[in-house]
């Protein structure tokens, strides 16, 4: 096989398996207790409070926590067993790379991701195009410090 291809089949299969790792994760809220209804609520009134949103955007924000649940549990669905790590794992349990099953595992998270990601950018387009300038800013800034806690003073 030629050397570019295994490189991007290693680079799909890494990226699959951080994204594995983040749906895997998604059940797993320090302090949550791995209700996610309970950690959306949570999360919204938080950002909602930080962002200072009205009545109208915190419902936005909740559609759009809902939707990339949805999303990381269709991640997370893909390629049958529902464990990522695991099934990362299976393609090096042989003495070869399995690279049919990690050729399919990619395909299958790639295809969740395409099936769930329009109403994902739709609802994050929503929320983001209904907060004001100032509101605005403050999430540009968040992603500035790359999504690390909102500061005390903003």
């Amino acid at each position: 096989m030629k050397h570019w291809i295994k490189r991007t089949l290693f680079g799909f299969a890494g990226a699959a398996m951080v994204a594995g790792s983040i749906a895997g994760c998604a059940g797993q809220r320090h302090g949550w207790g791995g209700d996610s209804a309970e950690f959306r609520t949570k999360m919204v009134e938080r950002v909602g409070s930080k962002l200072e949103l009205d009545t109208a955007q915190k419902q936005k924000l909740t559609v759009l926590a809902e939707k990339l649940q949805a999303q990381r549990e269709a991640l997370r669905g893909a390629g049958g067993s529902g464990d990522p790590r695991s099934q990362f794992k299976a393609l090096f349990a042989g003495n070869k790379l399995d690279q049919a099953g990690a050729t399919r595992l990619i395909d299958e998270k790639t295809t969740a991701v395409r099936n769930g990601s329009p109403e994902v950018i739709a609802a994050a387009a929503d929320f983001f195009d209904s907060l004001n300038a100032a509101q605005q800013q403050k999430v540009r800034d968040f992603m500035d410090r790359g999504g690390r806690r909102w500061s005390r003073h903003g």
